[in-house]
């Protein structure tokens, strides 16, 4: 169905072939001209879909040779944040965790402005406890745009975790993050075995995935027994 903005349209239709149809990265898309006359609009029109496509990452438009799809690997960044599995095995620990909650909810207005959809729309939410040698050491929180992971909710987030699915299934374009101190509220202090008021470390992250967000997640540590390490580098390391 034509939408009032045309180039909706052909972003639409391309974002389906490269997600459904097959176009895998470093295929070529069809000329301008050639979408001009598939989608029967203006050439300015196609041209502001495959700009727009373009700057979400999902394209790479090549000067002279026409437009590709991008490779879809996870981003890199010189911070690079690490999987609390990833984490706590790299220190030659055992982590194990507990999923307090796998549902849908109605986003609230905050999360729908996160996660750019509509208030009251659907999205996933999770809830779940990890422990490093049976000592928690992050609660963690998460929402999940179920167009991106729409089989959430039957994913096994005790034999692993919902960012290691997500890295899977939604490989990640953009990401940013915000790390501050904050004090315990009762039933995130019962979760993690500190006293109410204590300080807790919070990572909120919110990931994109091809210009959508996946997910938006809040991440919180025992402030006293819990330290975030950014390691800066001129080479890219991988960011889960």
């Amino acid at each position: 169905m034509a939408t009032k903005n045309g180039y909706e349209d052909v972003k639409y239709a391309i974002r389906q072939a490269i997600e459904q149809g097959g176009w895998k990265p470093g295929f070529k898309l069809p000329s301008e001209r050639e979408l001009v006359e598939q989608f029967k609009y203006a050439r300015m029109t196609v041209r502001r879909a495959l700009q727009e496509l373009q700057a979400e990452g999902l394209i790479e438009r090549r000067h002279g040779s026409g437009s590709y799809v991008a490779d879809l690997q996870p981003i890199s960044n010189i911070l690079s944040v690490k999987d609390i599995r990833e984490e706590i095995d790299g220190r030659g620990h055992t982590h194990s965790s507990q999923v307090l909650l796998q549902t849908s909810i109605e986003a609230s207005a905050a999360i729908a402005q996160a996660m750019q959809c509509t208030p009251g729309a659907p999205v996933f939410c999770c809830q779940v406890l990890h422990l490093e040698n049976g000592v928690p050491v992050q609660f963690e929180e998460r929402f999940i745009n179920p167009e991106v992971v729409p089989d959430f909710l039957s994913l096994d987030l005790a034999a692993q975790t919902a960012s290691g699915h997500l890295f899977e299934r939604a490989p990640l374009t953009a990401a940013e993050q915000v790390v501050e101190a904050v004090n315990a509220e009762a039933a995130l202090a019962a979760h993690l075995r500190v006293d109410e008021g204590a300080a807790l470390l919070r990572v909120s992250r919110r990931t994109v995935s091809q210009g959508r967000v996946a997910s938006i997640a809040r991440l919180y540590h025992p402030g006293s027994s819990y330290r975030l390490i950014g390691v800066f580098s001129t080479t890219p390391t991988t960011t889960v």
